[in-house]
């Protein structure tokens, strides 16, 4: 398609997280965004204005990145302090979206991702009045994630509520996309969609990374890492990813010189490793906020194994993307969680890391021991191909590429569709 083309249509993005907040989502969603801009699609995008994990950070409330337009919405994030807070602010972002989007020009088909879960009803109420197509990306599974963590009951009218809509945004939505197989078993078991249904994984940021050598890592000499080997867990820490065997790990292992534990990101998991460094003041465990996107090269790159973690409950509810960006780096993955999920079938079937189950400390220190033992050629060799399965399988390019085909084939269907009833042909 060349510059004087005319625009396909108009896309709207609901999604409560956008960039330049770095949660995983948002990145996401961005990288979509951008890529159906470059399809010539106008391309709006409804979003909070105030930090995902931190509100007290603000951005601003108009703003056009990349040929893509992003309205900022006020009351829409306070933070995750609370289910309380979080439904508040979804609740509000969901009202605003509803508002705004109904009076977007030209409007050809609305896209809405699980960030906040609620957004859904705001897709729904505009795609019946506008008469366009909903797109729906599942990033992650509630009520279920909330049930499995014990904060609410399967029985609560807050998880009836949730499922309902659920199985109304499962109905209405034209396309729906899930990140593995296991997700679309779950989706499935709430209603059946397999006919709209597509199976594609988050990518990685790979235009922002490359493997970067130890010896010219200016990550490594900031925080004093040089001459270490470093288990990195980078991302969000989310509740649904628990740490604690790494942490008693990292503890049994405070006295070898050799390894660092370094966490990076945010999220209300990260509490626990705070916790822990406060407590224990052990040597060999870092703390360190989110790296901003021109520099995660760099963090990711410092790592000598990547930590990947899930809950045993949590297979197909959520999807640990943070494996990809380690993988792209060439770096070999120290996976703890369920034998049976994706994170465990890409390290087993490509021999790219380790399996660990939750509570085995025993287990996990002996491992940890047993790679720093490990032969580096071997470490390498691992690393090499966790990239190599990225750059034949998973980059942005590709994965980001057939997710637009999904979005942009159905709406320009409808469109149309519209036109023909608009413009019948004689």
């Amino acid at each position: 398609m060349d510059d004087e083309s005319p625009q396909p249509g108009t896309l709207l993005v609901l999604s409560q997280v956008f960039v330049p907040d770095p949660a995983s989502v948002g990145q996401h969603m961005a990288d979509v965004a951008k890529a159906m801009a470059r399809r010539h699609w106008r391309v709006v995008v409804l979003t909070a204005n105030r930090g995902y994990d931190d509100p007290s950070v603000k951005f601003p409330a108009h703003e056009k990145l990349d040929g893509v337009e992003i309205r900022r919405l006020p009351l829409s994030s306070f933070g995750k302090t609370s289910i309380a807070i979080r439904l508040l602010a979804g609740t509000l972002f969901m009202s605003m979206c509803v508002v705004r989007g109904l009076f977007v020009k030209h409007l050809s088909a609305v896209l809405v991702t699980t960030s906040p879960p609620m957004c859904s009803v705001a897709a729904m109420i505009i795609g019946a009045i506008r008469r366009v197509p909903i797109k729906y990306w599942v990033m992650d599974l509630n009520p279920d994630q909330m049930i499995e963590l014990g904060r609410i009951k399967v029985t609560s009218p807050l998880a009836r509520g949730f499922n309902l809509v659920n199985r109304l945004i499962l109905r209405q939505a034209t396309e729906v996309i899930a990140l593995d197989r296991f997700m679309a078993e779950r989706l499935n078991r709430k209603r059946d969609i397999n006919a709209k249904l597509t199976v594609i994984p988050p990518w990685p940021h790979d235009t922002h990374l490359e493997s970067v050598a130890h010896d010219s890592n200016p990550f490594r000499r900031q925080h004093r890492l040089d001459g270490k080997f470093v288990v990195m867990y980078s991302g969000n820490h989310s509740l649904a990813s628990p740490l604690t065997t790494i942490l008693q790990a990292a503890l049994q292992l405070r006295h070898d010189p050799r390894v660092v534990f370094a966490f990076i990101g945010g999220g209300l998991g990260k509490g626990e490793v705070d916790r822990t460094i406060a407590e224990h003041r052990p040597s060999n465990i870092i703390s360190l906020p989110y790296q901003p996107l021109s520099e995660i090269r760099y963090s990711l790159s410092a790592a000598d194994v990547h930590l990947v973690t899930m809950g045993d409950s949590m297979v197909g509810v959520i999807h640990p993307c943070k494996i990809y960006g380690a993988m792209a780096v060439a770096r070999p993955i120290l996976l703890l969680g369920p034998a049976r999920c994706h994170a465990a079938e890409l390290v087993e079937s490509n021999r790219i890391g380790w399996s660990l189950r939750h509570g085995d400390v025993a287990a996990a220190t002996a491992t940890i021991r047993a790679i720093l033992e490990a032969n580096s050629a071997t470490l390498d060799d691992m690393g090499r191909r966790a990239y190599d399965v990225v750059r034949s399988q998973l980059t942005q390019e590709l994965l980001c590429g057939r997710l637009c085909d999904v979005l942009e084939g159905g709406a320009l269907l409808e469109d149309s569709r519209r036109a023909a009833l608009h413009h019948p042909i004689a």
